[in-house]
């Protein structure tokens, strides 16, 4: 009853922040762009937390088991990622005032280059958002749910439900608000279980940071080892690559960015909240140090999968009825302000890319209710699939699709050449089929698996089809292609 009373005082919460922000006479314009009148410093905090979904919330910590501390070189890269980022990207959007990131694509590429942008976006973003806000359903229907007999079903279709009532009017112009609420729920909630830890272990502050700078997990740097998926380069530019592809080539990461009200504040959101993932990320892995301290000290078996390392503690009541329900609001929190963004880049990547009706109220009313009606039909689709390899196959696939956009992205950028239109579905679909064999065949021939690189080598295959694709244009992608880059003069 306890959790029960805090999920429905959070999402009272999260409905007056709805009223506040979404008055009657919101339009499609607030629901898209927040009629650009965010202030930055709102949309670079509540970002922090956007980007960090429930999966992170509980995966980050058990990745000490693994890998140590060393996902702090990939949170430098991301700092990297950010500046191109900021000072690549976002001046291009700005001066050709987008309201969606792809319609770059339409007047660079041409209008097949365009909808497929829009199409590896739209199916990459519903399967890896469904995906993860599974994997947090599932954790607080075992912790907790199950407990007071709340069947799937319903805390799937419950939980979804939530987040397009509060999203339903305001779009990204409520997120905005929405997401610096649960960014602060989130973070109080991390540190007040770390504070309980430490006390656990009957530590102060200043002991529990030398006693997890001492320990053999706390290693944040592989330097001698190239062949390692840990090593420093490799994450570092990996880092870079995921923060340009996953964020700068992503609507639902760029949309609330694109709601500042200028440039110059567009950028200085982007910077700040680059630099934060470190210090952020450094804090769930600390946790991830300290539980396993406990655990050791105490004589407990620790699991066979990180991701159940936290919800071991903090979940199952044995650090305290306090830290269940903070515990809770942490994942919570960190799921909805993931998934309400996912929802809402969604439903405007689908009126303005594919439908192409960007005033429309009607069609977007009718669409959000659509995306949130196929996010639960994914949601419970992996329920019945049941399947860890099912799920990481999943995840896969989900890396391997932004490969493309990569690639279209860059080659429009960095190049003047035209392209032929036509034939760009078929480059997108063939580049990340070409990765994969590629992988395969490293793996069987010299034992090498591709770890985050993966991405790069995908946008790269992409680049090339489109260069070599250039040699069958004809006078119309040439002009189209003049005028692009004239118009982003």
């Amino acid at each position: 009853m306890l959790i029960l009373l805090t999920v429905i005082l959070y999402f009272a919460a999260l409905m007056g922040f709805s009223r506040l922000t979404a008055h009657r006479n919101a339009n499609n314009e607030t629901f898209f762009r927040a009629n650009r009148r965010s202030p930055w410093y709102m949309v670079a905090f509540g970002m922090v937390g956007a980007s960090i979904s429930g999966i992170t919330f509980v995966s980050v910590p058990g990745m000490t088991m693994r890998i140590d501390m060393t996902y702090i070189q990939t949170c430098i890269g991301f700092i990297l990622g950010y500046f191109v980022i900021a000072f690549v990207l976002l001046p291009v959007y700005y001066r050709l005032n987008l309201t969606t990131i792809y319609t770059y694509l339409q007047g660079r590429l041409g209008e097949r280059s365009y909808k497929t942008g829009a199409w590896f976006f739209l199916v990459s973003k519903m399967t890896g958002a469904a995906v993860r806000f599974y994997v947090v359903c599932i954790i607080l229907q075992r912790f907790v749910l199950d407990a007071i007999g709340v069947p799937f079903v319903v805390t799937v279709v419950g939980m979804t439900l939530l987040i397009w009532l509060y999203t339903r009017r305001g779009g990204i112009k409520t997120l905005v608000w929405t997401d610096s609420f649960q960014t602060t729920c989130m973070f109080a909630a991390l540190i007040l279980i770390i504070y309980n830890v430490v006390g656990q272990l009957g530590m102060n502050i200043p002991e529990a940071v030398r006693a997890i700078a001492a320990d053999s997990h706390s290693r944040m740097f592989v330097m001698d080892d190239f062949f390692s998926t840990q090593n420093f380069w490799k994450q570092l530019f990996s880092g870079a690559f995921i923060a340009i592809v996953m964020t700068g080539l992503d609507q639902d990461m760029m949309q609330k960015n694109l709601t500042c009200r200028t440039l110059r504040e567009a950028q200085k959101d982007v910077c700040t909240y680059g630099f934060a993932f470190v210090p952020a990320n450094l804090l769930f892995m600390s946790l991830g140090v300290l539980l396993m301290m406990l655990a050791q000290r105490d004589g407990i078996a620790l699991p066979t999968s990180g991701d159940e390392l936290l919800p071991m503690f903090a979940a199952t009541g044995r650090l305290g009825s306090m830290v269940t329900v903070l515990f809770t609001i942490g994942v919570v929190a960190a799921s909805f302000s993931s998934a309400d963004s996912a929802l809402t880049a969604l439903t405007t990547s689908y009126c303005v890319d594919i439908r192409q009706r960007p005033a429309d109220e009607r069609l977007r009313r009718r669409a959000h209710i659509g995306v949130a009606v196929v996010f639960v039909a994914f949601i419970l689709l992996f329920r019945m699939l049941n399947s860890t390899s099912v799920i990481d196959a999943i995840y896969v696939m989900c890396s391997y699709t932004y490969g493309p956009l990569l690639g279209l992205f860059a080659f429009g950028l960095t190049t003047r050449r035209p392209v032929a239109d036509r034939l760009v579905p078929y480059i997108a679909i063939a580049s990340p089929l070409l990765c994969f064999a590629i992988d395969t065949a490293a793996q069987s021939l010299w034992g090498y698996k591709f770890g985050y690189e993966l991405l790069m080598l995908n946008g790269m295959l992409t680049f090339a089809g489109l260069w070599m694709s250039g040699w069958a244009s004809d006078g119309k992608d040439y002009n189209v292609a003049q005028n692009m880059i004239d118009n982003v003069k």
